[in-house]
């Protein structure tokens, strides 16, 4: 310390007491601009803003400060004769300059994955693969987890979480105070070697797969536009793509607990324009799936309805699907692409 160095330089004038980030500044206008010019390029944007205004106020400085600023500096160097590089030891280093909250933010991005990303990274799984991982663990360290992550993806793993376990990790979160450093490094830790690892070795997702959702979410003109294309340039990467497509009219193959789970939860506006532009045979299924009154109403409504834009019978019908998708991912219903692959053959 400069105080300390200063302490023992038999001077008599009282040592001034010194933040980190003055000590930082006394250096940097000891380096100068030949030597500094280095130092200046590795900070950042909040780093230079706070040594410029300390290195402003600083005021004058007698060459006893800075020596033994100085010297200090330099002996902590060389009493060590070799030295070691982690994160504790940096850490140690930048508190000797910084603010002691700049010095967190720094160590917290330097720690990388298991800091900030790792969370970043954990809010992009699919809920519902977090959700079977999460359920086996302690209903605190689970607490713990969802407070981390993003709130939509939170929401949407407590909603897949067994009642009572839910609930239990709710109360969990709601009576959370700060976490100690040390249990949320293990937390992270073992995330990533157990559940992060285990799922980037996990077989990669069937590409087809992943671009039949994608077809799903456009609308009608632009999804038949696309797939005469790709007929074009690979006829089997299209039939495949087709196969794999979840569309509105693959409603009709849900059996009839399937289908009314979906109408309770569809929004009875959409439904109707879904409705608009659907097949009878759609219409029929739809409506005998559900009682004689909430039909007629359903079928006075699309009839009142007038003309309606195909884009919004597309947006409507995609609206129903994706209810539809969410009770399949929740495990409520069972959707197939072929009856078929439901039967049993004896």
């Amino acid at each position: 310390m400069a105080a300390q160095a200063l302490a023992t330089s038999g001077s008599t004038q009282p040592a001034r007491k010194l933040s980190g980030v003055e000590r930082a500044a006394i250096v940097m206008f000891a380096l100068g601009d030949e030597h500094g010019a280095q130092v200046w390029e590795e900070l950042d944007d909040d780093e230079v803003r706070d040594l410029s205004a300390a290195m402003s106020n600083l005021g004058a400085i007698d060459a006893i400060t800075v020596e033994g600023l100085l010297v200090d500096f330099v002996s902590k160097l060389s009493a060590a004769g070799s030295l070691v590089g982690n994160a504790e030891s940096t850490e140690r280093l930048l508190s000797q300059f910084l603010p002691r909250d700049r010095v967190g933010q720094i160590m917290e991005e330097i720690r990388g994955p298991a800091g900030r990303n790792m969370w970043e990274k954990l809010s992009n799984v699919q809920e519902t693969v977090l959700a079977n991982y999460l359920k086996n663990e302690y209903p605190q360290t689970v607490a713990v987890v969802l407070s981390r992550i993003r709130v939509e993806q939170a929401a949407r793993v407590l909603a897949i979480l067994p009642e009572e376990f839910a609930v239990d990790v709710v109360r969990r979160m709601l009576a959370m105070d700060s976490v100690q450093k040390d249990i949320l490094e293990r937390i992270e830790k073992t995330l990533r070697v157990e559940f992060m690892a285990g799922l980037s070795q996990a077989t990669r997702r069937d590409s087809h797969e992943q671009m039949a959702e994608i077809f799903n979410s456009f609308d009608r003109q632009t999804e038949t536009r696309f797939l005469t294309k790709l007929e074009e340039a690979s006829k089997e990467s299209a039939d495949r793509i087709r196969q794999l497509m979840f569309t509105f009219d693959d409603l009709g193959k849900l059996d009839s607990a399937g289908i009314q789970s979906v109408l309770r939860d569809a929004p009875r506006e959409k439904l109707a324009v879904a409705l608009k532009g659907a097949s009878q045979t759609m219409r029929a299924f739809i409506m005998g799936n559900m009682s004689s009154r909430a039909a007629k109403m359903l079928a006075d409504d699309v009839e009142a309805m007038g003309p309606v834009r195909l884009r919004d019978v597309d947006e409507a019908q995609m609206i129903i699907v994706n209810v539809a998708k969410d009770l399949a991912s929740n495990g409520q219903i069972t959707i197939t692409k072929n009856k078929g692959e439901e039967e049993l053959v004896y």
